[in-house]
């Protein structure tokens, strides 16, 4: 499937679903659209991942197309009213347009006219199935080893940590499925529940479900964690995954140099409290140790002071770590297996 990315102004830093879908998603990416970076390409900005040209608008998208995937996601999960052309001429040209907003395409008069006078599929990403109930507290009766990310702060790489896992483990033999719990997940595997719209009684039990159906079939379950436990806004997502999935092993996930909660003034806890935070909460459900950290490095130029910042991490949390991206997985599949 061709498909072009939206990401005005954002890519590739504070774009981290066009991102996710550029490393990870089985699509044939065509253009991205960022406004700021229009003449460049892929490759100007991001190593090792599918390569394309970097354009100010979808007509400037040449060839076919055949979806408009929305590759950012704000705070609050609004729709930009700047990207209405771009979706727009999508729609005109017969392309689907995929979104993880909370803003509903389907729900928008103009969108929702275009995509059937053109024959198109609006998929909203964050909208949940209707039959969700409440956790049982059954999730550890699978007989698979459950790995849940979790994290210091939301937007640290607790999404690519998961991914990197799952798919190192797939290749070295291990019978692995991926829970996707957020829009950037399912629109990589295709599947998943976004948990940050579930009612929130239901959060819990939705991932419970997705846990207890994958470790029918699998060996391995790594499940994407959400936010972070300490977040004034999204500790809630993040409490219903830990609740809901009963992890065997949690994994850390920090970005190096991160000091304050991602949007907000306010400290981030010392690094080094954080396992026994998780542990404790995870406590009254499951006896969930944090077993190995991922630090992302994306900040950091050079290898080898990298490779020292995720000896610095390790040394903190006490426990193996690894940069996935750019090291690897090894260190942290080795505890799980």
């Amino acid at each position: 499937m061709k498909v072009a990315l939206l990401a005005h102004e954002k890519f590739p830093e504070n774009a981290k679903t066009a991102v996710g879908v550029l490393r990870y998603a089985d699509y044939d990416v065509v253009a991205v659209l960022d406004r700021t970076n229009a003449g460049t390409r892929v490759a100007d900005h991001l190593p090792d991942v599918q390569d394309a040209p970097v354009v100010a608008s979808m007509d400037d998208v040449e060839g076919d197309v055949d979806a408009l995937v929305v590759g950012v996601a704000p705070i609050g999960g609004g729709f930009e009213e700047s990207w209405r052309p771009d979706v727009r001429a999508a729609l005109e040209r017969g392309a689907d347009v995929y979104a993880g907003l909370h803003y509903f395409l389907g729900e928008d008069d103009e969108f929702a006219a275009l995509a059937e006078e053109h024959g198109c599929e609006l998929w909203d990403v964050r909208k949940p199935p209707e039959d969700l109930g409440v956790a049982e507290g059954v999730a550890d009766s699978v007989d698979a080893t459950v790995v849940t990310t979790v994290g210091t702060d939301c937007n640290v790489g607790k999404m690519t940590a998961t991914r990197e896992l799952y798919e190192a483990a797939q290749e070295q033999g291990m019978d692995a499925a991926f829970v996707a719990t957020g829009q950037t997940g399912i629109l990589i595997e295709g599947s998943g529940i976004p948990v940050d719209r579930v009612i929130s009684d239901f959060t819990a039990g939705s991932v419970e479900r997705m846990v207890l159906e994958a470790g029918a079939d699998h060996d391995y379950v790594f499940v994407e964690g959400q936010g972070s436990i300490v977040h004034p806004a999204y500790s809630g997502v993040t409490a219903g995954i830990t609740h809901g999935s009963m992890p065997d092993y949690q994994v850390l996930c920090h970005e190096v140099g991160r000091d304050s909660v991602h949007g907000y003034d306010q400290e981030l806890p010392p690094v080094e409290s954080f396992p026994e935070r998780y542990e404790t909460f995870a406590g009254p459900v499951s006896d969930s140790p944090v077993v190995a950290g991922m630090l992302n490095t994306r900040s950091i130029d050079d290898d080898a002071e990298a490779e020292a910042a995720v000896k610095e991490f390790a040394d903190a949390i006490g426990v193996p770590a690894d940069d996935p991206v750019r090291f690897g997985t090894e260190a942290v599949l080795d505890v799980i297996r």
